[in-house]
């Protein structure tokens, strides 16, 4: 047994859990700067869309980036506010993002960073298995803006994070001009759900993409792949229940 692990057994259990969360959270935010880092830049405004309890949001304030982060569930708006509320840089917005201003329901889950907009989200991972155990037991009319509203009151984002279980199609039809660079959460249960917002982003500009697996906050080995290519991997891993990820999007400059 070395000297660190019998620290480990004689520290008081309470000290030892705030011990490594802090090493967890340092080694989080490591990996998101160099993932993050890609695409932005201290200064540059980031949105994060379904910003929970703010994990991408400490990131971004990590690269000195500026952070507008929307998020409808009550909850979690009240813990962005305890973390972030006094923060000048960060900008705070209760509210659910889509593809017109309005309301709408959300569809709210016990374990919090499942709510959802989406029917068939909730239908589609609950039917796979991925999700069976969960449930959403509540439902609540929100806000909704949109990325267009977003831009126009905070300015244009050097990246947007869009995380917000299946609507993320519906997210990007409120966007109306390109961005340098973005994100969407990608769950192999809704193939059509990516093809959309993959379609949506071909006819605001000249993109290429990238997959990030699960939570290992680094960039697929392969490279970067046309809207073509990265079609089709979404295609080969339809239906897929033991993966998920993220597909990155960067503008491409003008021919």
């Amino acid at each position: 047994m070395n000297l660190e692990t019998i620290k480990q057994k004689l520290m008081p259990p309470a000290l030892a859990w705030r011990l490594n969360r802090a090493r967890r959270e340092r080694e989080e935010l490591g990996k998101f700067k160099d993932l993050y880092g890609t695409f932005a830049k201290p200064g540059d405004l980031c949105f994060d869309i379904g910003a929970n309890l703010g994990n991408r949001v400490r990131c971004f304030r990590g690269l000195g980036c500026r952070v507008v982060a929307v998020e409808p569930q009550p909850s979690c708006q009240q813990s962005l506010a305890r973390k972030f509320g006094a923060d000048q840089e960060v900008t705070l917005v209760a509210a659910a993002v889509a593809a017109t201003p309005g309301r709408l329901d959300l569809r709210i889950s016990p374990d919090h960073v499942l709510s959802s907009m989406s029917d068939e989200f909730i239908r589609k991972t609950s039917e796979s298995g991925r999700f069976k155990a969960s449930v959403w037991n509540r439902v609540e009319s929100v806000d909704c803006t949109t990325l267009d509203l977003l831009i126009e009151s905070h300015g244009m984002p050097a990246f947007v994070k869009i995380d917000v279980e299946g609507y993320e199609a519906e997210v990007l039809a409120g966007l109306s001009r390109p961005v340098a660079a973005l994100s969407i959460e990608w769950v192999p249960e809704m193939p059509e759900n990516a093809h959309k917002c993959v379609d949506h982003l071909e006819t605001l500009g000249r993109y290429e993409y990238q997959v990030s697996w699960a939570e290992t906050m680094r960039l697929s080995a392969r490279g970067w792949r046309d809207a073509a290519a990265i079609r089709r991997l979404i295609d080969e891993f339809a239906g897929e229940t033991f993966l998920f990820g993220d597909i990155y999007a960067r503008q491409l400059p003008q021919p």
